[in-house]
């Protein structure tokens, strides 16, 4: 039975983790996060929720880009890894042993083992509360094909973590329990 509280219940886990790259002025950096959205399928806008205290902020706001990688759960390291430690405390792609490339449409790292990456062009940032939304236009995709079938994850090749919290991760993958719902039925 539900009861009514005034305490913020937070209930958006478990999911997908996307993982934030910027540069600027020769510093890059790595983080984790979990509020991000599309926004637009044409044009293609991407947003994501980053804290001003997060270094990213100032990497995003002063370069007017940034990268959003998803990886498989294979890589689940990286997005503890970007979540746990600042940029401020030194590079999390050498610490961590990210392998990544330069964009091809934005100057900053794109993960060599995501099975997605969006390049984003910032288009606003708007503060809510204690995150600013910053929203990104979608300038280039990066898509490793093997890793879907028909539009939707090919599970024969593709394990996906769903961060459920406090370093805990649920694995969807060819396993998992899928349910499909027929209206029609």
């Amino acid at each position: 039975m539900l009861k009514s509280t005034n305490d913020t219940v937070l209930h958006c886990y478990p999911g997908l983790i996307a993982l934030v790259t910027a540069e600027w002025n020769g510093t890059r950096n790595i983080m984790s996060a979990g509020w991000h959205s599309y926004i637009s399928y044409a044009p293609p806008i991407y947003g994501v929720a980053i804290a001003e205290e997060r270094f990213t902020h100032h990497l995003v706001k002063n370069s007017g880009e940034f990268a959003i990688s998803f990886v498989p759960a294979e890589y689940a390291q990286y997005i503890e890894g970007a979540g746990k430690s600042s940029g401020r405390d030194g590079d999390k792609f050498d610490a961590l042993n990210i392998a990544y490339k330069k964009g091809e449409t934005v100057d900053c790292p794109i993960l060599s083992d995501a099975y997605v990456v969006y390049e984003c062009k910032v288009k606003d940032i708007q503060k809510y509360g204690d995150h600013d939304w910053v929203v990104g236009d979608i300038t280039m995709f990066h898509k490793d094909e093997t890793c879907f079938e028909g539009g939707l994850p090919n599970w024969d090749r593709l394990e996906i973590p769903l961060f459920i919290g406090q370093s805990q991760f649920v694995i969807a993958n060819k396993d998992t329990k899928k349910l499909k719902i027929d209206l029609n039925k």
